[in-house]
This record gives structure tokens, C-alpha cells and sequence, in this order.
């Protein structure tokens, strides 16, 4: 899974492609480098963010959906935790939701029963402005498992379809950098729940804490953690650097026997 951050202030990447001719452009150049999905978001969910209105994620997101679209037949996935900017981005050409706030949302779970699409269900703690205050957890992986169980529970008695659902244990929302490195250390913990898992370490701040090192230059603490991600169960990684990482994930699947 490709990153696409049309916002002006994502951690990494923001402000490198709020002109729609840009961002279709390095959509299709992820695409090229081997992204097998496209995330596609307009609103900033790093640690300290702010929300924005409806009307400017979908200002921000929908030429870009459309443009891509036009051009490619790679799924496109919307990252959004808005229904409305859900829906819109289906109609445009979307076929899959990254829920961030993990499907919580009533209005969501039947734009996602409505249209029949895969979504992912990811675990945060509080919100995007508050998560990196002081997270604690009873005990990690039981309490994320029991989240998802009671989000896919609830999520198939709203009428999803259970087969379209994946989970992701939010490395780096509202977690320590101690936190997210037990997370892809137990990730097949998360595995009798029965659905893929997706894991999103690109360039996030555990691989800066340990290597001391800014967000564009952990391509390699990446690599790690996107190799340790796929042996212990990942199915899906969500990444900035596509070309390097669907390498590293090649050789990950060979080492796991399924390539």
C-alpha cells in the first residue's frame, strides 16, 4: 500500500503534493514502483494534528481520486474517518476505506455495508491531537485484541461483510516507541482474529527514537520493521518508499515460504 498524503502538514510527506497535477503524478509514479493499493488521504493524522472540515478533505482528495483513476486501474483506498468524504471518494473511483478512528463512526459502517468495499480497521487511542499524550494500556496486545473484536463484531451486525475486513494495530497512534516495537514483535498475536492485518511503520518516530535519525532517512529502520511486520503475519504494508519496500517485502515472503 502506497502512501499519498495530500495535505500540507502530514509528518513526512506534507506539503509535497496539495497540487492535484503533482499528486496524480506521484500516484501513478507509486503505482509504477510496484503499489499494489493506493491510500489516498487529505487530512493530516500525525500526532498534534488538527481536524479539517469536509468540504476540504473532499476539496483535496476527490481531483486527485478521479485523476488517477482515469489513468489507472490500481485500487485506490480512501484514508479518511469522515462517512461523507468515505462515500464521495467511493463515487469517484475509491474502492476500499482507511478508517483510522477503527470504524467507530455509525455513519461509516453503512457507507462501508452500502457499497460493499474492503475496510481497515485501525486501533488509536483518543484522537489524532491527543494520542501521544502519556498512552498507557492494561496490557497491550489484549487490550487491541479486544478492540477488534468488539469493532469486527459490531461491524458485521451492521451488515459488513465479514470477509471485507482488516485490521491494523496503529503503530504510532497513541503508542510508545516501546509500544510499537511489541506490536510487530507479537503481531501473529492478532492472527486468530481471523483477518488480514495491515502494519504502517514508514518513517515513523520509534525508528527515529532508536536510530536518531529524521523522517527521510529510515528507509532502512523501515525496511526492519516492514521485514519483521511480514514474517509475523502482516498481509499488507503501508509504506512511503514503494520501490524499496515491495523489494524488501519479496525477499520477506521468500523467507516465509509463499512466494
Amino acid at each position: 500500500m502506497g502512501i499519498l498524503n495530500v495535505t500540507p502538514d502530514s509528518f513526512s510527506d506534507g506539503g509535497k503534493y496539495t497540487e492535484p497535477a503533482k499528486a496524480i503524478a506521484r500516484g501513478l509514479e507509486l503505482i509504477e514502483e510496484g503499489a499494489d493499493i493506493l491510500d489516498i488521504g487529505g487530512e493530516s493524522t500525525r500526532p498534534g494534528s488538527d481536524s479539517v472540515s469536509e468540504e476540504e478533505e473532499l476539496a483535496r482528495v476527490i481531483p486527485v481520486i478521479e485523476g488517477i483513476r482515469k489513468k489507472s486501474n490500481c485500487l485506490i483506498s480512501i484514508d479518511s474517518m469522515k462517512a461523507k468524504v468515505a462515500n464521495e471518494s467511493i463515487h469517484a473511483g475509491a474502492e476500499m476505506v482507511n478508517d483510522v478512528s477503527g470504524l467507530t463512526s455509525e455513519a461509516m459502517r453503512k457507507v462501508v455495508k452500502t457499497h460493499s468495499v474492503p475496510v481497515v480497521i485501525m486501533h488509536m487511542k483518543d484522537s489524532p491531537k491527543t494520542m501521544q499524550n502519556n498512552p498507557v494500556y492494561t496490557a497491550l496486545i489484549d487490550d487491541i485484541a479486544s478492540f477488534f473484536q468488539n469493532r469486527i463484531d459490531e461491524a458485521v451486525k451492521d451488515g459488513i461483510e465479514p470477509h471485507n475486513i482488516i485490521i491494523d494495530p496503529g503503530i504510532g497512534f497513541g503508542k510508545t516507541a516501546e509500544d510499537n516495537f511489541e506490536l510487530i514483535r507479537k503481531l501473529d498475536a492478532f492472527l486468530p482474529l481471523g483477518k488480514p492485518i495491515l502494519v504502517g511503520p514508514s518513517r515513523k518516530s520509534f525508528i527515529g527514537f532508536v536510530l536518531d535519525l529524521p523522517e527521510n532517512d529510515r528507509v532502512e529502520g523501515t525496511s526492519a520493521a516492514v521485514t519483521a511486520g511480514i514474517l509475523n503475519g502482516a498481509s499488507i504494508v503501508r509504506v512511503h518508499d514503494v520501490k524499496e519496500m515491495k523489494r524488501v517485502a519479496t525477499i520477506a515472503d521468500y523467507i516465509r515460504g509463499i512466494a
